[in-house]
C-alpha cells in the first residue's frame, strides 16, 4: 500500500538546495519564472535558525569544461553557466549562509551523490532532513530519494520548492509523498520548529 506516513523526527536538519542566482535571474536559461519558493525558503530558514536546527546549503559548480559533471553536464546544456565561480552560481542573499552553516558544492542532482552530506548528517545525529530548494522534479526529488535510502526521513516543504513547470512540480511532490518521504506545508514545518521540543542535533545520545 502506498502513502503510509513517516514520522517527523526529534533531530531535524534543514537543507536548502541550489538556491542560486541562476534560477532567479529573469531571462536566464535556468530561470524558474517565480520567486515564491525562495521567499518561502527564507521563512523556513529563519524558523530553523530560531529553533537551533542545523542548516546545510548546496550549490552547483563545475571545473573547467565541466569534465567533473560527466554525462549530466553534457545532457543539461544550461549547466555551462555554472562552470567556475561566476555570479549565477552564488546563493541568493535572502538565504545567504550563516557563519556556522555548512555549504556543500555538488555536481549532480542529488545533494548526497559525491558529497559529504550523509556523513555530515550522521555527525549531527540528525534523523530527519527538511528539504527546500530547486528544482522539485530534479535535485529536490533526487535528494529526497537518497535521504530515505540513507535512513533520514525526508520532509519536503511544499511552498519552499519550485520548478519551471507546474506539471513536473506537482508530479514530483506526488511521487515523493507516495513512495519516499513526506510533503508538509510551510506553516506546519515552521510550527514544528517553533514548538520548543526539538533537541539541538549533535547533543545527547544518537537518535538513529
Amino acid at each position: 500500500m502506498f502513502g503510509r506516513s513517516l514520522p517527523f523526527g526529534e533531530r531535524p536538519a534543514l537543507i536548502l538546495i541550489d538556491l542560486m542566482r541562476a534560477y532567479f535571474e529573469p531571462g536566464g536559461e535556468l530561470f524558474l519564472g517565480s520567486r515564491d519558493c525562495l521567499e518561502s525558503a527564507a521563512r523556513v530558514l529563519a524558523a530553523a535558525r530560531a529553533a537551533g536546527v542545523p542548516v546545510i546549503h548546496t550549490r552547483v559548480a563545475f571545473g573547467p569544461g565541466g569534465v567533473d559533471g560527466g554525462l549530466f553536464f553534457r545532457k543539461v546544456t544550461p549547466l555551462r553557466h555554472l562552470v567556475g565561480d561566476g555570479p549565477l552560481g552564488r546563493l541568493m542573499p535572502e538565504v545567504a549562509p550563516g557563519p556556522e552553516e555548512v555549504v556543500i558544492v555538488k555536481r549532480y542532482a542529488s545533494a548526497f551523490f559525491g558529497t559529504a552530506l550523509a556523513s555530515t548528517l550522521t555527525t549531527l545525529r540528525a534523523d530527519t532532513l527538511v528539504i527546500a530548494g530547486v528544482s522539485t522534479s530534479g535535485c529536490v526529488r533526487a535528494s529526497a530519494v537518497d535521504a530515505v535510502q540513507h535512513g533520514f526521513v525526508p520532509i519536503v516543504v511544499r511552498q519552499a520548492v519550485g520548478d519551471r513547470d507546474p506539471r513536473p512540480h506537482e508530479a514530483g511532490l506526488f511521487d515523493i509523498q507516495a513512495k519516499y518521504g513526506e510533503v508538509w506545508d510551510e506553516t506546519a514545518v515552521t510550527k514544528r520548529f517553533g514548538a520548543g521540543r526539538l533537541p539541538r542535533a549533535g547533543n545527547g545520545p544518537a537518535a538513529r
